[in-house]
């Protein structure tokens, strides 16, 4: 299961989609000359990925009068979006742990779709909780093959986003890289362009994925020595009739994080709730407005303020 974002993150996981939207972001083309521009791949390959970017409202087409047959491709606001996104993206890939790594690539194919497995599998969530060893990951996974589970593990492992903790437990437990943690700010801007752009097929955003994006997150935070006390950070997500809250409650002594919890319960100083896209919207610095703070509300806008930090990139206007 594709969940929220995995849909743009593998259109630019793959290198010819990438080249095809870099190539008409300059101007139109005809399809032999965009061909030439994306590296010149099979003719059927690039009738194939050019017509899934057409099918998603990505580029469109244009029969030209004065050469009868000629078709000439163009890119859609759509796919100007994406090319946002594919910019938060770059900016992630450049942060790699074995230097940067340029978007279009091979390495940014096998970074990106790790990232995405990863996401969509709950591999992400998990070890965003605690470092897990595969045998543990099978356990609190039950719904994906071992096998399959050991293939995405070692992609995240040689691509980076996870590494081997010491313990002295049985069998390897691996946790989340700070490069792992900083994959929720392409996330976040790909779940946002799905929302804007393809409000019909758009995965929505569930409890799993707001526990995986604050949990990944927290540990990024340096709120300044003189930072104290205990949050509660909600977002609304589907659940019948009644609203469902999924989120964390985190605490924090001397600006660093203590402790990070997906379970709401519990008194705090301070809490943030609204809906996925009011979260989406401060998250991106486009406005501050649509949440709910309660309790210590100047402490809490600060640490809605050091989120923004880590995620301050371009997002598709939301809804």
């Amino acid at each position: 299961m594709t969940r929220a974002g995995g849909l743009s993150l593998s259109l630019l996981a793959t290198p010819l989609n990438v080249h095809i939207l870099q190539a008409l972001e300059q101007e139109a083309m005809p399809l032999l000359e965009l061909r030439q521009a994306a590296g010149s791949p099979p003719q059927s390959t690039m009738r194939l990925y050019s017509r899934t970017l057409f099918e998603l409202d990505i580029v469109e087409r244009e029969r030209q009068a004065s050469f009868p047959g000629s078709v000439e491709y163009r890119i859609t606001p759509t796919g100007s979006a994406l090319l946002e996104v594919a910019a938060v993206l770059q900016t992630w890939l450049n942060l790699g742990p074995r230097g940067p790594i340029e978007l279009g690539t091979t390495s940014s194919k096998s970074a990106t779709k790790a990232l995405v497995e990863g996401w969509s599998t709950n591999i992400v969530r998990a070890i965003a909780a605690r470092p897990l060893s595969l045998t543990e990951l099978n356990k609190v996974i039950p719904k994906v093959s071992y096998p399959s589970l050991e293939r995405r593990l070692g992609s995240m492992r040689l691509t980076g986003l996870v590494e081997a903790q010491l313990s002295e437990r049985r069998g390897t437990p691996y946790g989340a890289t700070d490069w792992l943690r900083r994959g929720v700010i392409p996330m976040a801007a790909a779940s946002a362009w799905e929302r804007r752009y393809r409000p019909e097929g758009a995965q929505p955003i569930g409890r799993l994925e707001v526990e995986a994006v604050f949990l990944l997150a927290m540990p990024l935070l340096d709120m300044g020595s003189g930072f104290a006390g205990k949050f509660r950070l909600a977002v609304e997500v589907q659940g019948g009739s009644s609203p469902v809250f999924a989120g964390v409650l985190a605490c924090f002594e001397g600006g660093l994080i203590t402790s990070c919890s997906s379970r709401l319960q519990g008194d705090a100083d301070g809490w943030v709730s609204g809906t996925p896209d009011a979260w989406l919207r401060r998250m991106s610095g486009v406005a501050h407005g649509g949440l709910e703070t309660r309790g210590d509300v100047g402490a809490s806008e600060q640490l809605l303020d050091a989120l923004e930090g880590i995620g301050s990139f371009p997002l598709p206007p939301v809804p």
